[in-house]
């Protein structure tokens, strides 16, 4: 047995409203830079619908992942390493930008500058990618709110593998949001993927990053991925992908995505696996069985066998305590309420999910009855068969037994807290019928109900005797041309041409810097102003030396202008 550490993510998707903002806040923090301007290293998606990228669950097509031989082996769908070798420099199972979107933001300037007449001036939408106007005919949650899922829905690769059809009625429509960042894999294939040896799994966290400066471009990552959340910069040559927020989590933060949501329902921690049975755990035969034999490598952290290993294998004593108060281990292993997330890709993932128990819910409510009566909750959840077979499908491996088993937990656990509440005590049968003593159901209850933030986010600091075990490796993001972003060659930075972040800069950045006047005459203000001159209406007149109007004496900046001094 080898003890190692993992840190984990779990999201009750009951609490998630689609609000988005973690994908906002990611988005500012990790990607608002140019080359990655179509990228979401974390997105929401409305199911049904088809995802982002466009059908990424559909493994006949992109295949991603592993696939188990008749020997008894894993072995990449995509091919092994001489497959890779040959078609090293020619990639065919990559997403194109169709497939994600092309990015917009409209002509701002014109809303700003435009002068004064009858009509009212229009922001017309513009590429990130080009410049040019376009048509905005796609977007990485088209089907929000199911507003697009008429359209779609039959190209999502969940209801294609059900055997069940699917009403498209509104009465008869369900739907959630399902947040994903990168799965962080025990077994990740975007690692085993990569020819240059870029992508790592790190030893210390498990975390899986990318050396920026071993990256040579060649895209095996993305292809291998499974989740599609590996992702190529344009503009610098390199992959790129979720970290996990590392430099949060080294201190002991929760990532971005976790701090900023609305709905409180992301849970971060630490759990202890085994990391010599994960091979093993991953190439079991039957994809009913991998949910099964995933949460059999994680290590309980209160087992003194488990703990003694952990010490010989170099696990500090407050990593060995996080993960004993580690909300990950008591939503997976303890209450068994989360699944991971498309455990047949074989990858381990350990992003998991407590499915959506307000669908069943809504429609209980919908019809009359009590929503929180455990009689009604437990038959409504046997006859809805449509969103049990769905999230089997997500969850499970297309085995409902472990869905069935976590939606009637929640349903029990609202139940008897109700009994709590408004009697004093909750019904034992309530439990029984579950198999969870009443008291585990309590505490499930304050774990996903009312949890302080230092339960919902138990993570260790990283230790300053393994600083060289943690430097950044290249991932250094923040900025342009930063450490790790190349240099000059073949695959650095001049593998493809610099993209502006923001379209106004095709028109009227440098213009706006270097002028001597407004870029629309008569029509300057604090927003547009450059700073030099004294436009009309901005300042007061000076005298008689300055007439107003008069853009005034121009200061020297130093700066060229096609040429001329400015």
């Amino acid at each position: 047995m080898k003890v190692m550490a993992q840190i984990s993510m779990v999201m009750n998707l009951d609490k998630c409203i689609g609000c988005h903002t973690c994908s906002v806040t990611c988005k500012q923090a990790w990607t608002n830079r140019t080359g990655v301007e179509y990228v979401w290293f974390n997105n929401v998606e409305t199911r049904p619908g088809v995802g982002y990228p466009r059908t990424y669950e559909d493994q006949e097509k992109w295949r991603g992942g592993w696939k188990r031989t008749k020997r008894g082996n894993l072995k990449l769908k995509d091919g092994g390493r001489l497959w890779k070798l040959a078609h090293i420099f020619s990639n065919p199972k990559l997403p194109e930008i169709h497939d994600y979107y092309e990015p917009w933001t409209y002509d701002y300037d014109m809303l700003l500058n435009a002068p004064a007449g009858d009509q009212i001036p229009v922001a017309k939408p513009r590429s990130l990618l080009t410049g040019e106007d376009t048509k905005i005919s796609w977007s990485a949650n088209w089907d929000d709110n199911l507003g697009g899922s008429l359209e779609t829905m039959q190209d999502d690769p969940i209801l294609q593998k059900m055997s069940e059809s699917v009403e498209a009625e509104f009465s008869k429509a369900f739907m959630f949001y399902l947040p994903r960042i990168c799965e962080h894999c025990l077994n990740p294939s975007c690692v085993a993927s990569c020819p240059s040896g870029a992508m790592y799994k790190r030893a210390e966290d498990g975390i899986v990053l990318v050396d920026q400066d071993q990256c040579r471009g060649w895209r095996m990552c993305v292809s291998g991925c499974p989740y599609k959340k590996v992702y190529f910069n344009h503009r610098t040559g390199k992959a790129e992908k979720c970290t996990m927020c590392y430099p949060r989590i080294e201190v002991g933060l929760p990532t971005v995505c976790a701090e900023t949501c609305v709905g409180r329902l992301r849970y971060i921690g630490l759990v202890l696996y085994d990391a010599d049975l994960v091979a093993e755990a991953a190439s079991v035969e039957d994809e009913h069985a991998l949910l099964a034999a995933q949460r059999s490598i994680l290590l309980d952290p209160n087992d003194p066998a488990v703990i003694e290993q952990a010490r010989k294998d170099g696990i500090q004593e407050d990593w060995i305590d996080a993960a004993q108060r580690s909300p990950i281990w008591k939503l997976i292993q303890q209450y068994e309420v989360a699944l991971p997330l498309h455990p047949e890709y074989r990858t381990m993932p350990m992003v998991w999910y407590i499915p959506p128990l307000s669908p069943v819910v809504d429609v209980v409510s919908g019809s009359g009855a009590d929503g929180e009566d455990a009689r009604t909750l437990f038959a409504a959840i046997e006859k809805l068969r449509i969103p049990i077979g769905y999230l089997a499908e997500m969850f499970s491996a297309g085995d409902p037994d472990p869905v069935d088993l976590a939606l009637r937990r929640m349903a029990a656990m609202r139940s008897y807290m109700r009994g709590v509440n408004l009697d004093g005590e909750g019904d034992e049968r309530i439990a029984r019928a579950v198999g969870m003593p009443g008291e585990d159901l309590q505490e499930m209850y304050r774990l996903l109900a009312i949890a302080k933030y230092e339960e919902r986010y138990v993570i260790p600091s990283a230790h300053a005797e393994q600083a060289h075990d943690l430097e950044e490796m290249g991932c250094s993001l923040d900025f342009e041309d930063g450490p790790g972003m190349g240099g000059a060659g073949p695959f650095g930075s001049s593998s493809g041409q610099s993209v502006p972040v923001a379209v106004e800069n095709f028109q009227s950045l440098e213009a706006r810097q270097t002028a001597d006047r407004p870029s629309s005459p008569g029509r300057v203000n604090l927003l547009n102003w450059d700073g030099n001159g004294t436009p009309r209406g901005l300042f007061p007149p000076k005298g008689k030396d300055v007439p107003q109007g008069d853009m005034g004496p121009v200061q020297s900046t130093g700066k060229r202008n096609k040429g001329k001094d400015v």
